[in-house]
């Protein structure tokens, strides 16, 4: 079954207009919190809808809006639903009981707090981030689970959101999201260790690129990277090693299955532990072969110690 409809979020001093879906039985959002709007009627433009429809569940008129962008919502049983999505930040009229829920007017903030579809959560950060009309795809498995986003026709990245104890939480977040909330997502950490005369060794580091969005500049793990949804640590461990490096050892032993958590915060990557809950892969050897990637240089360092002091230098 295919719809066409609009969705609006009226802004209102620092808070959006929100409605809790309560009301009807056999509602797909039900107890969802969303927007105001409805189906299109016959002959409708979006534009002529939202305002039909923002009237008739609000009372409200609205003066000032902006369409943002479609969004194509596939529940997983049997649904698809084909939403303009609009903000708006003028209006005249006064508040009206709403049939369909529980109207509220809630901080930006606290709406991610909300019982939110994780879809609408991606939404919400490109509305936020200010990002030009855009196209995006949300596809459920019929029980409220994210199974895959994407963004003006480009997949976007999904994890599995991980409990204290490391267990699946049974929920699936995409990647900005994710960050964005702070949630324990599952990563690959990899040290890569040269031994030297005397018991010393040495740590490859690699240093982040000026055009990265979190620590650009600052010396980082030798190989690292997301566990996307449904995969395994181990099936990530050599495609992160080839990523990050573009090389594989010639020669290499592996200590395994040890589990990051709660590591001081002592520079940049101690907080890269202490924030994601992962693996980490200490590999040692002697013939290295590398190619090109994507970081701006990497380095060997003697020390630990030169880590924790100097990484974000």
């Amino acid at each position: 079954m295919e719809h066409m409809s609009t969705l609006c979020y009226i802004e209102k001093d620092g808070r959006y207009l929100m409605l809790h879906r309560t009301v009807k039985k056999h509602d797909v959002n039900k107890d969802k919190w969303i927007g105001v709007g409805g189906h299109f009627e016959e002959g409708e433009s979006p534009e002529e809808c939202v305002l039909r429809e923002v009237k008739e569940e609000t009372g409200y008129t609205l003066t000032s809006y902006q369409y943002r962008g479609l969004v194509t919502f596939i529940s997983g049983d049997g649904v698809t639903e084909y939403m303009s999505l609009f903000t708006a930040d003028q209006f005249t009229g006064e508040e009206i009981p709403c049939d369909e829920g529980e109207l509220e007017w809630v901080p930006k903030e606290k709406v991610w707090g909300l019982h939110l579809w994780e879809g609408d959560k991606i939404f919400f950060r490109l509305l936020d981030e200010k990002i030009p009309f855009f196209s995006l795809k949300l596809v459920y498995d019929g029980h409220g689970r994210l199974v895959s986003a994407a963004l003006n026709g480009k997949p976007m990245e999904l994890f599995d959101i991980l409990e204290e104890d490391g267990s699946k939480s049974g929920i699936v977040r995409e990647r900005g999201v994710t960050h964005w909330e702070g949630s324990l997502h599952p990563t690959v950490h990899i040290w890569i260790v040269r031994e030297r005369e005397q018991g010393a060794y040495d740590v490859l580091l690699q240093k982040r690129s000026a055009r990265k969005d979190s620590y650009p500049g600052c010396y980082d793990i030798s190989a690292a990277g997301h566990v996307t949804a449904g995969r395994m640590f181990w099936n990530r461990r050599r495609e992160s090693f080839r990523r990050s490096l573009a090389s594989w050892p010639a020669r290499r032993s592996w200590k395994q299955s040890v589990s990051i958590k709660d590591g001081q915060r002592m520079c940049f990557m101690e907080e890269h532990l202490k924030t994601m809950n992962g693996v980490m892969s200490i590999c040692t050897g002697n013939r290295w072969s590398f190619g090109i990637c994507g970081c701006r240089n990497r380095r060997w360092k003697k020390s630990c110690g030169w880590i924790m002091e100097n990484a974000c230098a």
